[in-house]
């Protein structure tokens, strides 16, 4: 089995494929002063309550854009699962993407296996929306090479700045509201984010498409994207699985096997 872990700024992924399915998904908060052995015993208690061990896994497959969190985890499949993990950016791991930037090196490691697990499904050309700490949305070429992007801030960095810079104004879960016009602080601070990131998606979308000029399908992944279902006009498909399956193909392009 494929132990695939993606460590984002927020939430680092855990999820194992058994070679036909991804068979378990657990996330935890990032830490990067998490050591290994921290790592192990949270990971073994839940992959226990599946019925699972460690030594089911035989494959470990790693990105992440915390580099201070790589030396724990790759310290974690060494010495728990026993297996030297392909890690996505490093000298000599296959990613099979041109990147089509003004600076190559400057294409984070979560975006192009965003784009793997993207061109592994739909055809043509492509817009990512990934939405967490940052929301970033990537053209994805029809021949599959990377072309460029936008970063924005996340909807809960947004949430979450308000509540820092602003005295007056509480911390508030991210909802839908039921209207625009907000008849409270809370309704009024939810409807200006929530609203204003449905409005930014659609907006660059739209922006992007008239600057590219060619028919472009839009993907939605992250972990409030399911928040934008429904409420979004220029999202054509929402993914939960985009980036565990890039890493899958990453696994693949470097000796892994799914049979």
């Amino acid at each position: 089995m494929l132990l695939a872990i993606d460590c984002g700024n927020t939430n680092t992924l855990f999820a194992i494929h058994d070679g036909t399915d991804w068979v378990a998904q657990w996330r935890s908060g990032t830490d990067s002063t998490r050591t290994a052995d921290e790592h192990a015993v949270w990971l073994s208690q839940l992959m226990a309550l599946q019925g699972r061990s460690f030594s089911d896994i035989t494959d470990c497959v790693i990105s992440t854009v915390v580099p201070q969190a790589l030396f724990n985890l790759r310290n974690l499949s060494r010495r728990y699962f026993k297996t030297e993990p392909v890690i996505v950016g490093e000298p000599g791991v296959r990613m099979d993407i041109e990147v089509r930037l003004d600076r190559p090196q400057d294409a984070g490691a979560d975006r192009l296996v965003n784009a793997l697990g993207a061109r592994a499904v739909y055809d043509g050309a492509l817009i990512i929306i990934d939405s967490g700490t940052a929301t970033t949305f990537d053209v994805i070429a029809a021949d599959g090479a990377f072309e460029g992007g936008i970063i924005a801030p996340g909807i809960n960095l947004s949430m979450q700045a308000l509540h820092s810079a602003a005295a007056k104004l509480p911390r508030v879960a991210i909802a839908k509201p039921a209207r625009v016009m907000g008849k409270d602080t809370v309704s009024a601070m939810q409807s200006g984010v929530f609203w204003g990131y449905i409005d930014l998606i659609d907006g660059l979308v739209h922006r992007l498409k008239t600057e590219y000029a060619q028919p472009m399908t839009v993907v939605a992944t992250g972990g409030v994207v399911s928040l934008f279902d429904g409420a979004s006009k220029a999202i054509d498909h929402y993914d939960a699985d985009l980036t565990i399956r890039g890493l899958l193909e990453v696994w693949k392009l470097n000796g892994g096997s799914n049979t």
